[in-house]
């Protein structure tokens, strides 16, 4: 199948699928008569699996080891449960930051009067943490 077909099975941008050609993430795809990239189902079924990674928030260095893995017939489960874990704390480190982010201006917000008088508790407290971070 052609690089068109190939991104629709996969959800996948054909740019994004030459670009993972590029980096070496995946194989070159084999070409045509007419010098066009050809696909395999298994090639898809790669390209499926990347997808689902980057879905899930792997970047593709991790998208890389898994599919490593996944390719490996004698791999070891508890390679995939440990990169899973890892960025399941990753992400928990970053919902928490983002969750504090949002408290944050929750706050800020809370405390502006947001009518049409000059005051703004939100741009004192920006203007106040610039300063202190000077």
């Amino acid at each position: 199948m052609n690089i068109s077909e190939a991104a629709r099975r996969s959800g996948l941008s054909s740019k994004t699928i030459r670009y993972y050609e590029e980096i070496g993430l995946i194989a070159q795809a084999t070409r045509g008569a007419n010098g066009y990239r050809q696909y395999g189902q298994a090639a898809v079924e790669e390209l499926q699996f990347l997808a689902r990674a980057r879905d899930v928030g792997f970047d593709l260095d991790e998208c890389r080891q898994l599919l490593e893995l996944h390719r490996d017939s004698a791999r070891q489960s508890r390679h995939a449960r440990s990169l899973v874990l890892e960025k399941s704390a990753q992400l928990q480190e970053r919902i928490d930051s983002l969750q504090a982010m949002q408290q944050v201006l929750q706050d800020m917000a809370s405390r502006c009067h947001g009518d049409e008088g000059p005051e703004c508790a939100i741009l004192d407290d920006l203007a106040g943490s610039r300063e202190g971070a000077q």
